[in-house]
């Protein structure tokens, strides 16, 4: 399945803290990035995500214990069993691509160069989608969108309805979200 076809909600619920599983799996998001967790806690927040009909993405540069390797890729895909994963690392966009996981590159837009080098990056990778931080920012999610021809993903720095608003209008697919009332937002 691609990304496109599993969002419902153009929210995105980024957790950043097990305590708020719950409120991602009681919002309007029907997609969760998980940022939160180790080796011995993530199975069972996948599964409770899981369970309430959510898909999971999880973010391999914050879980603690798997390294970034080929064969913690392939234990993810074999005994975790998400959507996909997360990660700002081309090699890592690769294993998962091989092993039959969805994949989002993450980028930081912090200066032109920092635009163009995630442009080569998502073009050597070619990862599912790309998830783009900080989010508030019109101008550059439209020519990145038009760019990279990919379903893209923003986050970071929004605070108000009015920006997701204005990153949808400008090109994005969704807005992720760490903030819990951010996630009851019906888009």
């Amino acid at each position: 399945m691609e990304l496109v076809n599993m969002v419902e909600s153009q929210i995105i619920a980024s957790i950043k803290d097990q305590k708020d599983i719950d409120k991602a799996i009681k919002s309007s998001a029907n997609i969760a990035f998980l940022l939160t967790g180790d080796i011995s806690t993530v199975e069972n927040y996948i599964n409770q995500l899981r369970e309430a009909g959510m898909y999971i993405f999880i973010h391999l540069d914050f879980m603690e214990g798997l390294s970034n390797s080929r064969s913690a890729v392939k234990y993810i895909a074999d005994v975790l069993k998400p959507t996909g994963i997360i990660t700002t690392k081309i090699n890592m966009i690769k294993y998962a691509k091989e092993e039959g996981l969805l994949t989002i590159q993450r980028i930081f837009l912090i200066d032109r160069a920092a635009i163009q080098k995630g442009i080569e990056m998502v073009k050597s990778c070619k990862p599912d989608a790309v998830e783009v931080l900080p989010g508030l920012m019109p101008k550059v999610i439209d020519q990145l969108s038009r760019q990279l021809k990919l379903p893209l993903i923003v986050g970071g720095l929004i605070q108000e309805k009015e920006d997701i608003l204005l990153a949808l209008e400008a090109g994005a697919l969704a807005v992720s979200s760490g903030d819990p009332r951010m996630w009851k937002f019906d888009l």
